[in-house]
């Protein structure tokens, strides 16, 4: 039997092998980015460019970096959230008080987390794993200066002051050991912000984050904690005063 009977030979160009990705056909596509431009950008310009050239049979997968980024890039914000809850637990179980974390968390936290993502505006750094690690360990550095302040301030009143008359004390007396604690976290991160080679890109990441983020935080830390402090917190009794009464009776008895 001849082979013209059962089967026809012609000459046709096909791929030297037939990619595979999760049990389907598929072909990869690479791309380089120019200097300035991020991954999220590129990957979305690819994604764009995939969805009006491509039959609508076609499905879009990630692979490598990509996926890392589709899919760990939206956790951010509840990992975050997950955080700031976290530390506010264990401040209602340290200050027995559900308005005192409050303070803590409302006066540092946000700034903090607002001023280190101006470093992403001004090109300084990306959103990536990294920074989003640097920001997620923000929120437990810049909330120990409002502790700070707080439990000071708890203790004035118990001494018979008013809750704004507390917050000025305790703004002002632990003023240095607020700057003491940032000027060694600054300087415990700077490395991160000078090393260079491998790796580097990582390292400067977060520290720009840990950096930049620690030190607006704590400045606006000494001026809004105070702040709300003397409009929300929770009153103090003032503790009684103890006498001595043998004191009494000898001067009595003089």
């Amino acid at each position: 039997v001849p082979l013209s009977a059962i089967a026809r030979i012609a000459d046709e160009t096909t791929p030297r092998t037939r990619g595979r990705f999760q049990q389907l056909n598929a072909f990869r596509v690479y791309g380089g980015l120019v200097p300035g431009v991020t991954k999220e950008t590129g990957l979305a310009t690819l994604e764009n460019a995939a969805r009006d050239i491509l039959p609508t049979s076609y499905g879009l997968d990630y692979a490598g970096e990509s996926r890392q980024i589709r899919q760990e890039g939206s956790t951010l914000i509840g990992v975050l959230g997950l955080s700031i809850l976290f530390v506010y637990l264990l401040l209602v179980g340290q200050f027995q008080s559900f308005r005192d974390p409050l303070i803590v968390i409302m006066g540092s936290v946000p700034l903090a987390l607002s001023g280190a993502l101006v470093f992403t505006f001004l090109n300084v750094t990306t959103i990536n794993i990294f920074t989003q690690i640097g920001l997620i360990t923000l929120v437990g550095l810049v909330a120990k200066n409002g502790i700070l302040i707080v439990e000071f301030a708890n203790a004035e009143q118990k001494r018979g002051l008013s809750r704004t008359e507390a917050a000025y004390e305790a703004a002002m007396t632990r003023l240095r050991p607020v700057l003491m604690t940032t000027i060694a976290t600054v300087l415990g991160h700077l490395p991160l912000l000078l090393v260079v080679g491998p790796g580097a890109g990582a390292r400067n990441a977060i520290g720009v984050v840990l950096v930049g983020g620690v030190v607006i935080g704590t400045l606006f830390t000494l001026l809004v904690v105070p702040a709300l402090y003397s409009f929300i917190a929770s009153k103090k009794q003032a503790a009684p005063k103890s006498y001595d009464h043998g004191a009494n009776v000898t001067a009595q008895t003089a």
